[in-house]
Formats: structure tokens, sequence, C-alpha cells
């Protein structure tokens, strides 16, 4: 019997295509918090590759040629590498965003939108990175505490100010959740694991509503 017309067609499973393009530098408490997290709202398959947080790797030229400071987090995406959680965030609601969790460029809700998101790292997380570091250079030092009070002082104005403004809605820029939660969102925890004894009732409502999120848990559980 001859066989006309007959094609065989071969699937062939490449694993290297399956893999996510995105690929996150993790340390739990890190700023890669807030890209996964962003992630995980968006939807976005990502890799989160555990790292090493010693000083030692972090001063060494592998680490270094990914992030000049030697600080976490990493991402790469496709060609691209980051070192700025920030930037990080809003590349890929540029890239992958298609106009969510951002207002419309160009409006004054964006302009909010990027004060709050710049205010979460620039001013909010300052002081409490300052206390990190301080503790981290000189563990055990007794003979500075007004300095470390100082920031602390700075990082609870910072949270009343995120109280303050969510006193009356839901998020930072009213009803609708934003990436700019994430940026700040990240900093309230923070200073839940670092200095607990500042979080005020006030707060309480807004951060119980991020914790609330069902992406935020599934970056907790990274």
């Amino acid at each position: 019997m001859a066989l006309r017309n007959c094609r065989l067609e071969f699937t062939i499973s490449n694993p290297s295509a399956q893999k996510p393009m995105i690929k996150i530098h993790h340390v739990p408490l890190t700023r890669s918090f807030r890209v996964i997290w962003l992630c995980e709202e968006l939807g976005l398959d990502y890799e989160a590759i555990p790292t090493d947080f010693s000083p030692a790797y972090r001063a060494t030229p592998e680490w270094r040629a990914l992030n000049p400071v030697g600080k976490v987090p990493v991402m790469i995406d496709g060609d691209l590498v980051m070192f700025e959680s920030g930037a990080m965030v809003q590349h890929l609601l540029n890239r992958y965003g298609n106009g969510t969790l951002e207002p419309k460029p160009g409006t004054p809700e964006h302009a909010l939108y990027l004060q709050w998101s710049w205010f979460g790292e620039a001013t909010f997380a300052r002081p409490i990175g300052e206390i990190v570091n301080h503790n981290r250079e000189f563990p055990g030092e007794q003979n500075i505490p007004p300095v470390l009070e100082e920031m602390a002082d700075r990082a609870a104005v910072s949270l009343a100010a995120v109280a303050d403004a969510t006193s009356d809605r839901d998020y930072l820029l009213g009803d609708e959740f934003t990436a700019a939660d994430i940026m700040v969102g990240y900093t309230v925890r923070l200073v839940e694991a670092l200095l607990p004894e500042r979080m005020t009732e006030e707060i309480n409502p807004y951060w119980q509503r991020l914790q609330a999120r069902p992406a935020f848990k599934r970056a907790l559980a990274v």
C-alpha cells in the first residue's frame, strides 16, 4: 500500500526557551522584594536567584560586574542588566505593564505617582539604610545613640506622611493600587522589621491592605 501526502510533524521541546527572561538576584528583605512584588502584580514570569549577601561575595569582581557598588538587587531582562530597584520597577511597567499600575504619563496624577515612588526610596528609605549601615560598620557601638535616634525620627516623620496621605483613601493615589505603593510599601515593611517601635496605629490600615494583596503574599513567600 502506497502512502501519499503523508507528513510527519515533530514538536521538539526547547528547555531554554521556557526559562523566564527576567532574572532577579534576590535576598530577603532587600529591595529585590519590590521587583518581585511588581512581577507578581503584573503576572510576569521571572526567576528569583538566591544571592550571597556576605560582604566578601559582594566585593568580588564577579558581583561588582553586575552591581558596581556591591548591593542587591540586580535584575537581568534579556541583555539588559540593572541595579537600581526603582528604575527596575519603572522599566518593567514601561515594557510589560500595558498602562497598568500607574496613571497616564504627563498627567498631574502621574507626577504625584512619581513623587511618591521617589519618596519611598530617596526620603523614606534613606535614614533606615543609614541605621543599617551604621550597625553593620560599628557593631555594638554605643557612643553615638543620638545619631541613630535622629535617623529613626526621620523615618518616623516619613511614615507619618504616608499614614496621613492614606487616611482617607485606600492607597497613595486614591482607591487604585499603583506601583508607588510598592515603592513605599517596601519601606513600610523595613520600618516594621527594623524599627517596630515606630509603627503606629495610623499606618496600620494602609499596611494591612498592602499585606492582604495576593501578589504581596506570593512575593513574601519567595
